[in-house]
């Protein structure tokens, strides 16, 4: 086991974390959008999740593997697809499901920070067109609403949408042969299903749902806020850090295009959560690939966990707001980049508190080697390593390392 680093004392109730995403991790969510996109024919999805880590019938093991290792706090998404699996038709056997997750992270001393949204949305959502569809925002605060209902009281803190923005990130990195294959898919979904239509949050275009994703940001706050329960809701942004190359470059026109009305509209929340992985630079032209002797992760981008920093940066500067590092992590096949790639970016959060900047978490992705949505199962974020067969849980040496440096609570 790797020692925790001497450091300064993080600040008070300082959120040391590991997350994970139901659709990801539970397994069997039969009925989300999801789910149909990738059991289709053609589809972008090189394999279906089927019982993904079968967290769903192994949360208690997750949770208390967690706290074992040394965390306070454990980020986890609730499934609204489980939850609604029909309109207007709330199941209390998901919602007490839920419940209890809750009831065993407060058990084991971990602070439960709740995703209401991690992409997936439930079938019938999608059939009748999802967020393109104006009072789609209503049924989301509506499921927002009875959630609370019944989780509210223990919930520590809470995010409406995870990467409320991911749909401007992937258009900025779409291809004409992307959109070509997209199309295919969701095609094949409509025709599965038999429905009119078929909207899928991270495959549709933000110009078609953008609107009403904001009206469903804001109508979700209000519900969850309604109570029970009084904690802090947040909303995520995918927020890689958009460095300009050149005294003439484009990098502003794409932070824009990344971030478009989030981050104003996060000022309007209790902090913004920061998702950062990479660094993309911008010249006149646009895009610079990396230099070719770039270290690379298994995900395809740059290795470069001081991202981290001029994202925190930006967030606090344009929101006024707190921070939350959501999530930060790094795709790898190599422990020992995922533990040199964790004490990098922990010294950019380090750096931007000695700057006076309210951060309050640092939360990796991920708990497990979980499914990484189109990409299937290769590619590997867990502290934790899964043996998909057996569901066998074994924590790599970054699992200790990270969690002895939450344990001793320095940073």
């Amino acid at each position: 086991m790797t020692s925790a680093p001497t450091g300064r004392a993080a600040p008070k109730d300082f959120l040391w974390g590991v997350a994970i995403s139901a659709h990801q991790s539970e397994g069997n969510n039969v009925d989300s959008d999801i789910w149909l996109a990738e059991n289709v024919k053609p589809t972008l999805f090189v394999e279906p999740s089927g019982n993904a880590c079968d967290s769903y019938h192994r949360f208690a093991e997750d949770i208390a593997m967690a706290a074992d290792l040394g965390f306070n706090c454990y980020r986890f998404g609730i499934e609204w697809a489980r939850i609604e699996p029909e309109p207007g038709k709330f199941s209390m056997v998901e919602l007490d499901h839920y419940s209890r997750m809750l009831d065993q992270c407060l058990q084991r001393g971990l602070a439960p920070m709740v995703t209401y949204n991690h992409f997936s949305v439930p079938l019938w959502f999608a059939m009748r067109g999802g967020f393109e569809v104006a009072d789609g925002a209503d049924l989301f605060a509506r499921f927002a609403e009875k959630a609370t209902e019944r989780l509210g009281d223990r919930i520590a803190a809470a995010t409406t949408f995870n990467e409320a923005n991911v749909q401007r990130l992937l258009a900025l990195l779409r291809t004409a042969d992307a959109k070509h294959d997209i199309d295919a898919m969701l095609a094949a979904c409509v025709e599965r299903c038999g429905s009119a239509r078929f909207s899928s949050l991270v495959f549709t275009d933000f110009e078609k749902t953008e609107s009403v994703l904001l009206d469903a940001h804001r109508k979700a706050m209000a519900a969850i806020k309604s109570g029970p329960g009084n904690f802090p809701v947040g909303v995520s942004l995918t927020m890689q850090d958009v460095q300009g190359v050149g005294w003439l470059n484009l990098a502003k026109i794409v932070a824009n295009k990344l971030y478009g009305p989030w981050l104003d509209e996060a000022k309007n929340a209790d902090f913004i959560g920061v998702q950062t992985y990479t660094r993309v630079k911008i010249g006149l032209r646009g895009r610079i690939d990396p230099p070719a002797d770039a270290e690379m992760t298994a995900a395809g981008y740059e290795f470069y966990p001081q991202a981290l920093g001029g994202t925190i940066r930006l967030a606090a500067a344009r929101t006024g707001k707190p921070v939350y590092v959501t999530e930060s992590g790094i795709a790898t096949n190599d422990d020992s980049r995922r533990i040199a790639y964790i004490d990098a970016a922990l010294a950019e959060v380090r750096q931007c508190i000695d700057e006076g900047i309210d951060v309050r978490s640092f939360i990796q992705w991920s708990l497990l080697d979980n499914f990484e949505w189109t990409a299937g199962y290769s590619q590997h974020f867990g502290l934790v390593e899964v043996d998909l067969e057996t569901f066998k849980r074994t924590p790599k040496p970054s699992a200790f390392h990270l969690g002895s440096i939450a344990r001793a609570g320095n940073i």
